[in-house]
């Protein structure tokens, strides 16, 4: 499903001002005219708005806040199947080791692809997950969560010491995935082997730019 190259992540929050299915429609066209060959999306209503406006793949998840639980992104099968009706060709999920409302993340990923027939995409934190995820049938390996849980310390910068690990152990693609705010920084992770390299906030966010930028004007 997915090419080599450059994959866009179109999500703001409610509080974004570019909230909205037909705001992240237009983001998901600008990527596209500027070179992505996948896009990342969140919930059903954003999934269809895009897939209605581009030829993209698009790597549907369903953010969720769950009591009892870390994992958020699309921590159930329910889920699941509500962005594949929206039109996503590939479920992305939680893969790492937290405790999942409906058994592990090995669990979830078989579900997704034995009853959804979906190619899966799995964020995980650390090398072990990566590894987990792989032998449990994920099409795709991705660092989303390297630096966001407890026990996966924040690198400056996107973890590129845990891709090439990845990259040198698995077999199916590895994914760049978290703090790609420079282009220096992709190019790195292509260096390290990377198939694929994830971009949101520093493309599509343009409240969070705006900010840096102001950050640079010297006090009065």
């Amino acid at each position: 499903m997915l090419e080599r190259g450059l994959i866009v992540s179109c999500q703001a929050r409610p509080d974004n001002p570019l909230h909205g299915p037909a705001f992240m429609a237009a983001m998901s066209r600008a990527a596209e005219h500027g070179g992505a060959v996948g896009l990342r999306a969140n919930g059903p209503e954003d999934v269809r708005a895009i897939v209605a406006v581009t030829d993209l793949p698009v790597i549907g998840i369903y953010k969720v806040a769950l009591e009892g639980y870390e994992v958020a992104i699309t921590p159930e099968l329910r889920w699941a199947r509500a962005v594949a009706e929206a039109g996503a060709h590939v479920i992305a999920l939680d893969a790492t080791h937290r405790s999942h409302p409906e058994g592990s993340a090995a669990e979830l990923i078989a579900r997704v692809k034995g009853e959804l027939g979906l190619p899966v995409f799995a964020d995980v934190a650390t090398f072990e997950e990566g590894v987990a995820a792989a032998e449990a049938g994920a099409d795709y390996v991705a660092t989303t969560l390297a630096g966001y849980t407890s026990y996966s310390p924040p690198t400056v910068g996107p973890d590129l010491a845990l891709l090439e690990r990845l990259c040198g152990a698995l077999d199916v693609p590895v994914v760049g995935e978290g703090r790609f705010d420079d282009p220096q920084h992709v190019a790195a992770a292509f260096a390290a082997g990377a198939f694929a390299v994830v971009v949101g906030t520093a493309i599509t966010n343009p409240r969070e730019i705006t900010r840096r930028f102001a950050r640079a004007v010297p006090a009065r």
